[in-house]
């Protein structure tokens, strides 16, 4: 009985050693701290000012270009 019980108390240290072992050999160490969070920058007042005006020139070029047709 007693052969038994340190055959299976050896086995159970074994498995244990086993499982355990390569988590801490692989470890890896914690990741640095990340920094403050950064400013946020508005773009949406500017940017669809830009568009619209983007959008009246591109519309302005394409009706002179109707009116002179004998430009191109």
């Amino acid at each position: 009985m007693k052969t038994f019980f340190y055959f299976f108390a050896i086995i159970l240290i074994s498995v244990l050693i086993i499982s355990v072992l390569p988590e801490l050999l692989s470890a890896q160490p914690a990741p640095p701290p990340l920094p403050d969070k950064p400013a946020q920058t508005p773009i949406d007042g500017g940017l669809g000012l830009l568009a619209a005006a983007g959008g009246a020139y591109a519309i302005k070029k394409i009706k002179d270009r109707k009116n002179n047709s004998s430009f191109f």
